[in-house]
């Protein structure tokens, strides 16, 4: 099955302007944009075919084709990264079975998560959507109620049955748990990681549905597909001693760069 990773990237972020060109310093002390090093992360997964770079932005362009990049331009109209996903796919004319939506600012995101989330929406006839979620140890908990506790919007958190079909995603820590963990324990709240492995047909009926109130209040673009019932796999993804988080706002830039240095990332 082939598989194409699509890196969606806009400039006019509403939380942090200009997000994709910030630079990070990693362990060495070499600076590199979150576009690179999240083009670099997609670029570490086996088994794919084509990664590209999508976004409306000429900054953007021009700083990913200045590091090897290929990149689709696509209209400034797209709501999200998974209509971005899917101009993408219409542009190219198609070809590939598998279309994978790595987000511009996830840089942290082992190979690994990716290859076992293609590999879950393989293995499952039904599910039209997969995406990983990540089981929280106490630190990282506490990381993601430190955000709420500071009115800050830090990670999204992940809900599913006993059958891995997604039930609910929010920005709020959910489920509820009023129970304490020792940062190493690990907890009963799962974060979601911003990665998405669409079927085709899926993410081509995407742009054609018109986004639900739950999508409006949480600007979660993967509950368009539960308002319309479609079934999304939560493929449960395992850390290996890597820390893991997303850009959202300004204070992650410290952040990312301490677990970069920590975890010997260049």
């Amino acid at each position: 099955m082939s598989v194409l990773i699509v890196i969606p990237a806009r400039y006019a972020s509403t939380r942090y302007p200009g997000k994709p060109l910030v630079e990070l310093t990693g362990a060495t002390g070499e600076k590199k944009t979150l576009i690179q090093r999240s083009y670099d992360a997609a670029c570490a997964v086996k088994g794919v075919d084509r990664v590209v770079v999508a976004t409306d932005d000429d900054r953007i362009k021009d700083a990913a084709e200045a590091f090897g990049a290929e990149v689709v331009m696509t209209s400034p109209d797209c709501a999200n990264g998974t209509e971005r996903c899917a101009e993408v796919i219409e542009t190219l004319g198609g070809g590939y079975d598998i279309v994978v939506n790595l987000q511009g600012d996830a840089p942290l995101t082992p190979a690994w998560f990716v290859e076992d989330l293609v590999s879950g929406l393989r293995n499952d006839p039904i599910a039209e959507v997969a995406t990983p979620v990540l089981r929280c140890d106490g630190r990282a908990l506490n990381d993601l109620l430190d955000d709420r506790r500071a009115g800050r919007v830090g990670g999204t958190t992940a809900v599913f049955g006993a059958d891995h079909k997604a039930l609910y995603f929010s920005k709020e820590v959910i489920p509820f748990c009023a129970q304490t963990f020792e940062d190493a324990a690990p907890t009963p709240v799962f974060h979601h990681v911003g990665v998405y492995a669409y079927r085709p047909a899926a993410l081509k009926s995407y742009p054609t549905w018109e986004a639900g109130p739950l999508e409006g209040l949480e600007g979660l673009e993967q509950l368009r597909f539960l308002e319309r019932e479609r079934s999304v796999l939560c493929v449960e993804v395992e850390a290996r001693g890597r820390q893991f988080w997303e850009l959202n706002n300004p204070q992650d830039v410290s952040r990312i760069e301490s677990m970069m240095n920590q975890m010997g990332i260049a």
